[in-house]
């Protein structure tokens, strides 16, 4: 896994240094987006700081997107096309009520939105909230 990892990091143009394999081992286990919070609790006496400019970093450099679902930031990784001249994987975020837990939904893509004449998107999302298929009572039935 760690010769994987490594070449994730350098296919981004990432410094592979010790904090930024761990991170990003720690996002390649995940199900959902995490938020700062729950990468200090997995990595406990970890700086704060080293664990923001890491984030930071792999944001910058198309390896994970910023999940703005109204809730705390939370941070997912991207689609492989993504890079540091923008991020192409605009998708449905699913963030449940339950759980609280922020899905990325990578198969609902957000359609192309025309702007009027001067106007120009800087950034885009999609945010349901509802029950994830754990949390949904119903979703046993179906």
């Amino acid at each position: 896994m760690a010769d994987v990892v490594e070449s994730i990091l350098k296919a981004k143009q990432i410094a592979p240094t010790a904090m930024r394999l761990l991170v990003l081992e720690f996002l390649l286990e995940q199900k959902t987006a995490v938020t700062l919070t729950n990468l200090e609790k997995d990595f406990g006496p970890a700086d704060r700081i080293t664990l923001y400019r890491t984030i930071k970093t792999f944001e910058k450099k198309g390896l994970v997107h910023a999940i703005k679902d109204g809730t705390i930031a939370k941070y997912a990784l991207c689609d492989v096309d993504c890079n540091e001249d923008g991020h192409t994987d605009t998708h449905v975020h699913f963030w449940c009520t339950g759980c609280k837990k922020t899905f990325c939904l990578p198969k609902l893509k957000i359609p192309k939105v025309e702007m009027p004449s001067g106007f120009t998107i800087q950034d885009i999302s999609l945010n349901a909230h509802g029950l994830c298929n754990s949390c949904n009572p119903d979703a046993t039935m179906q």
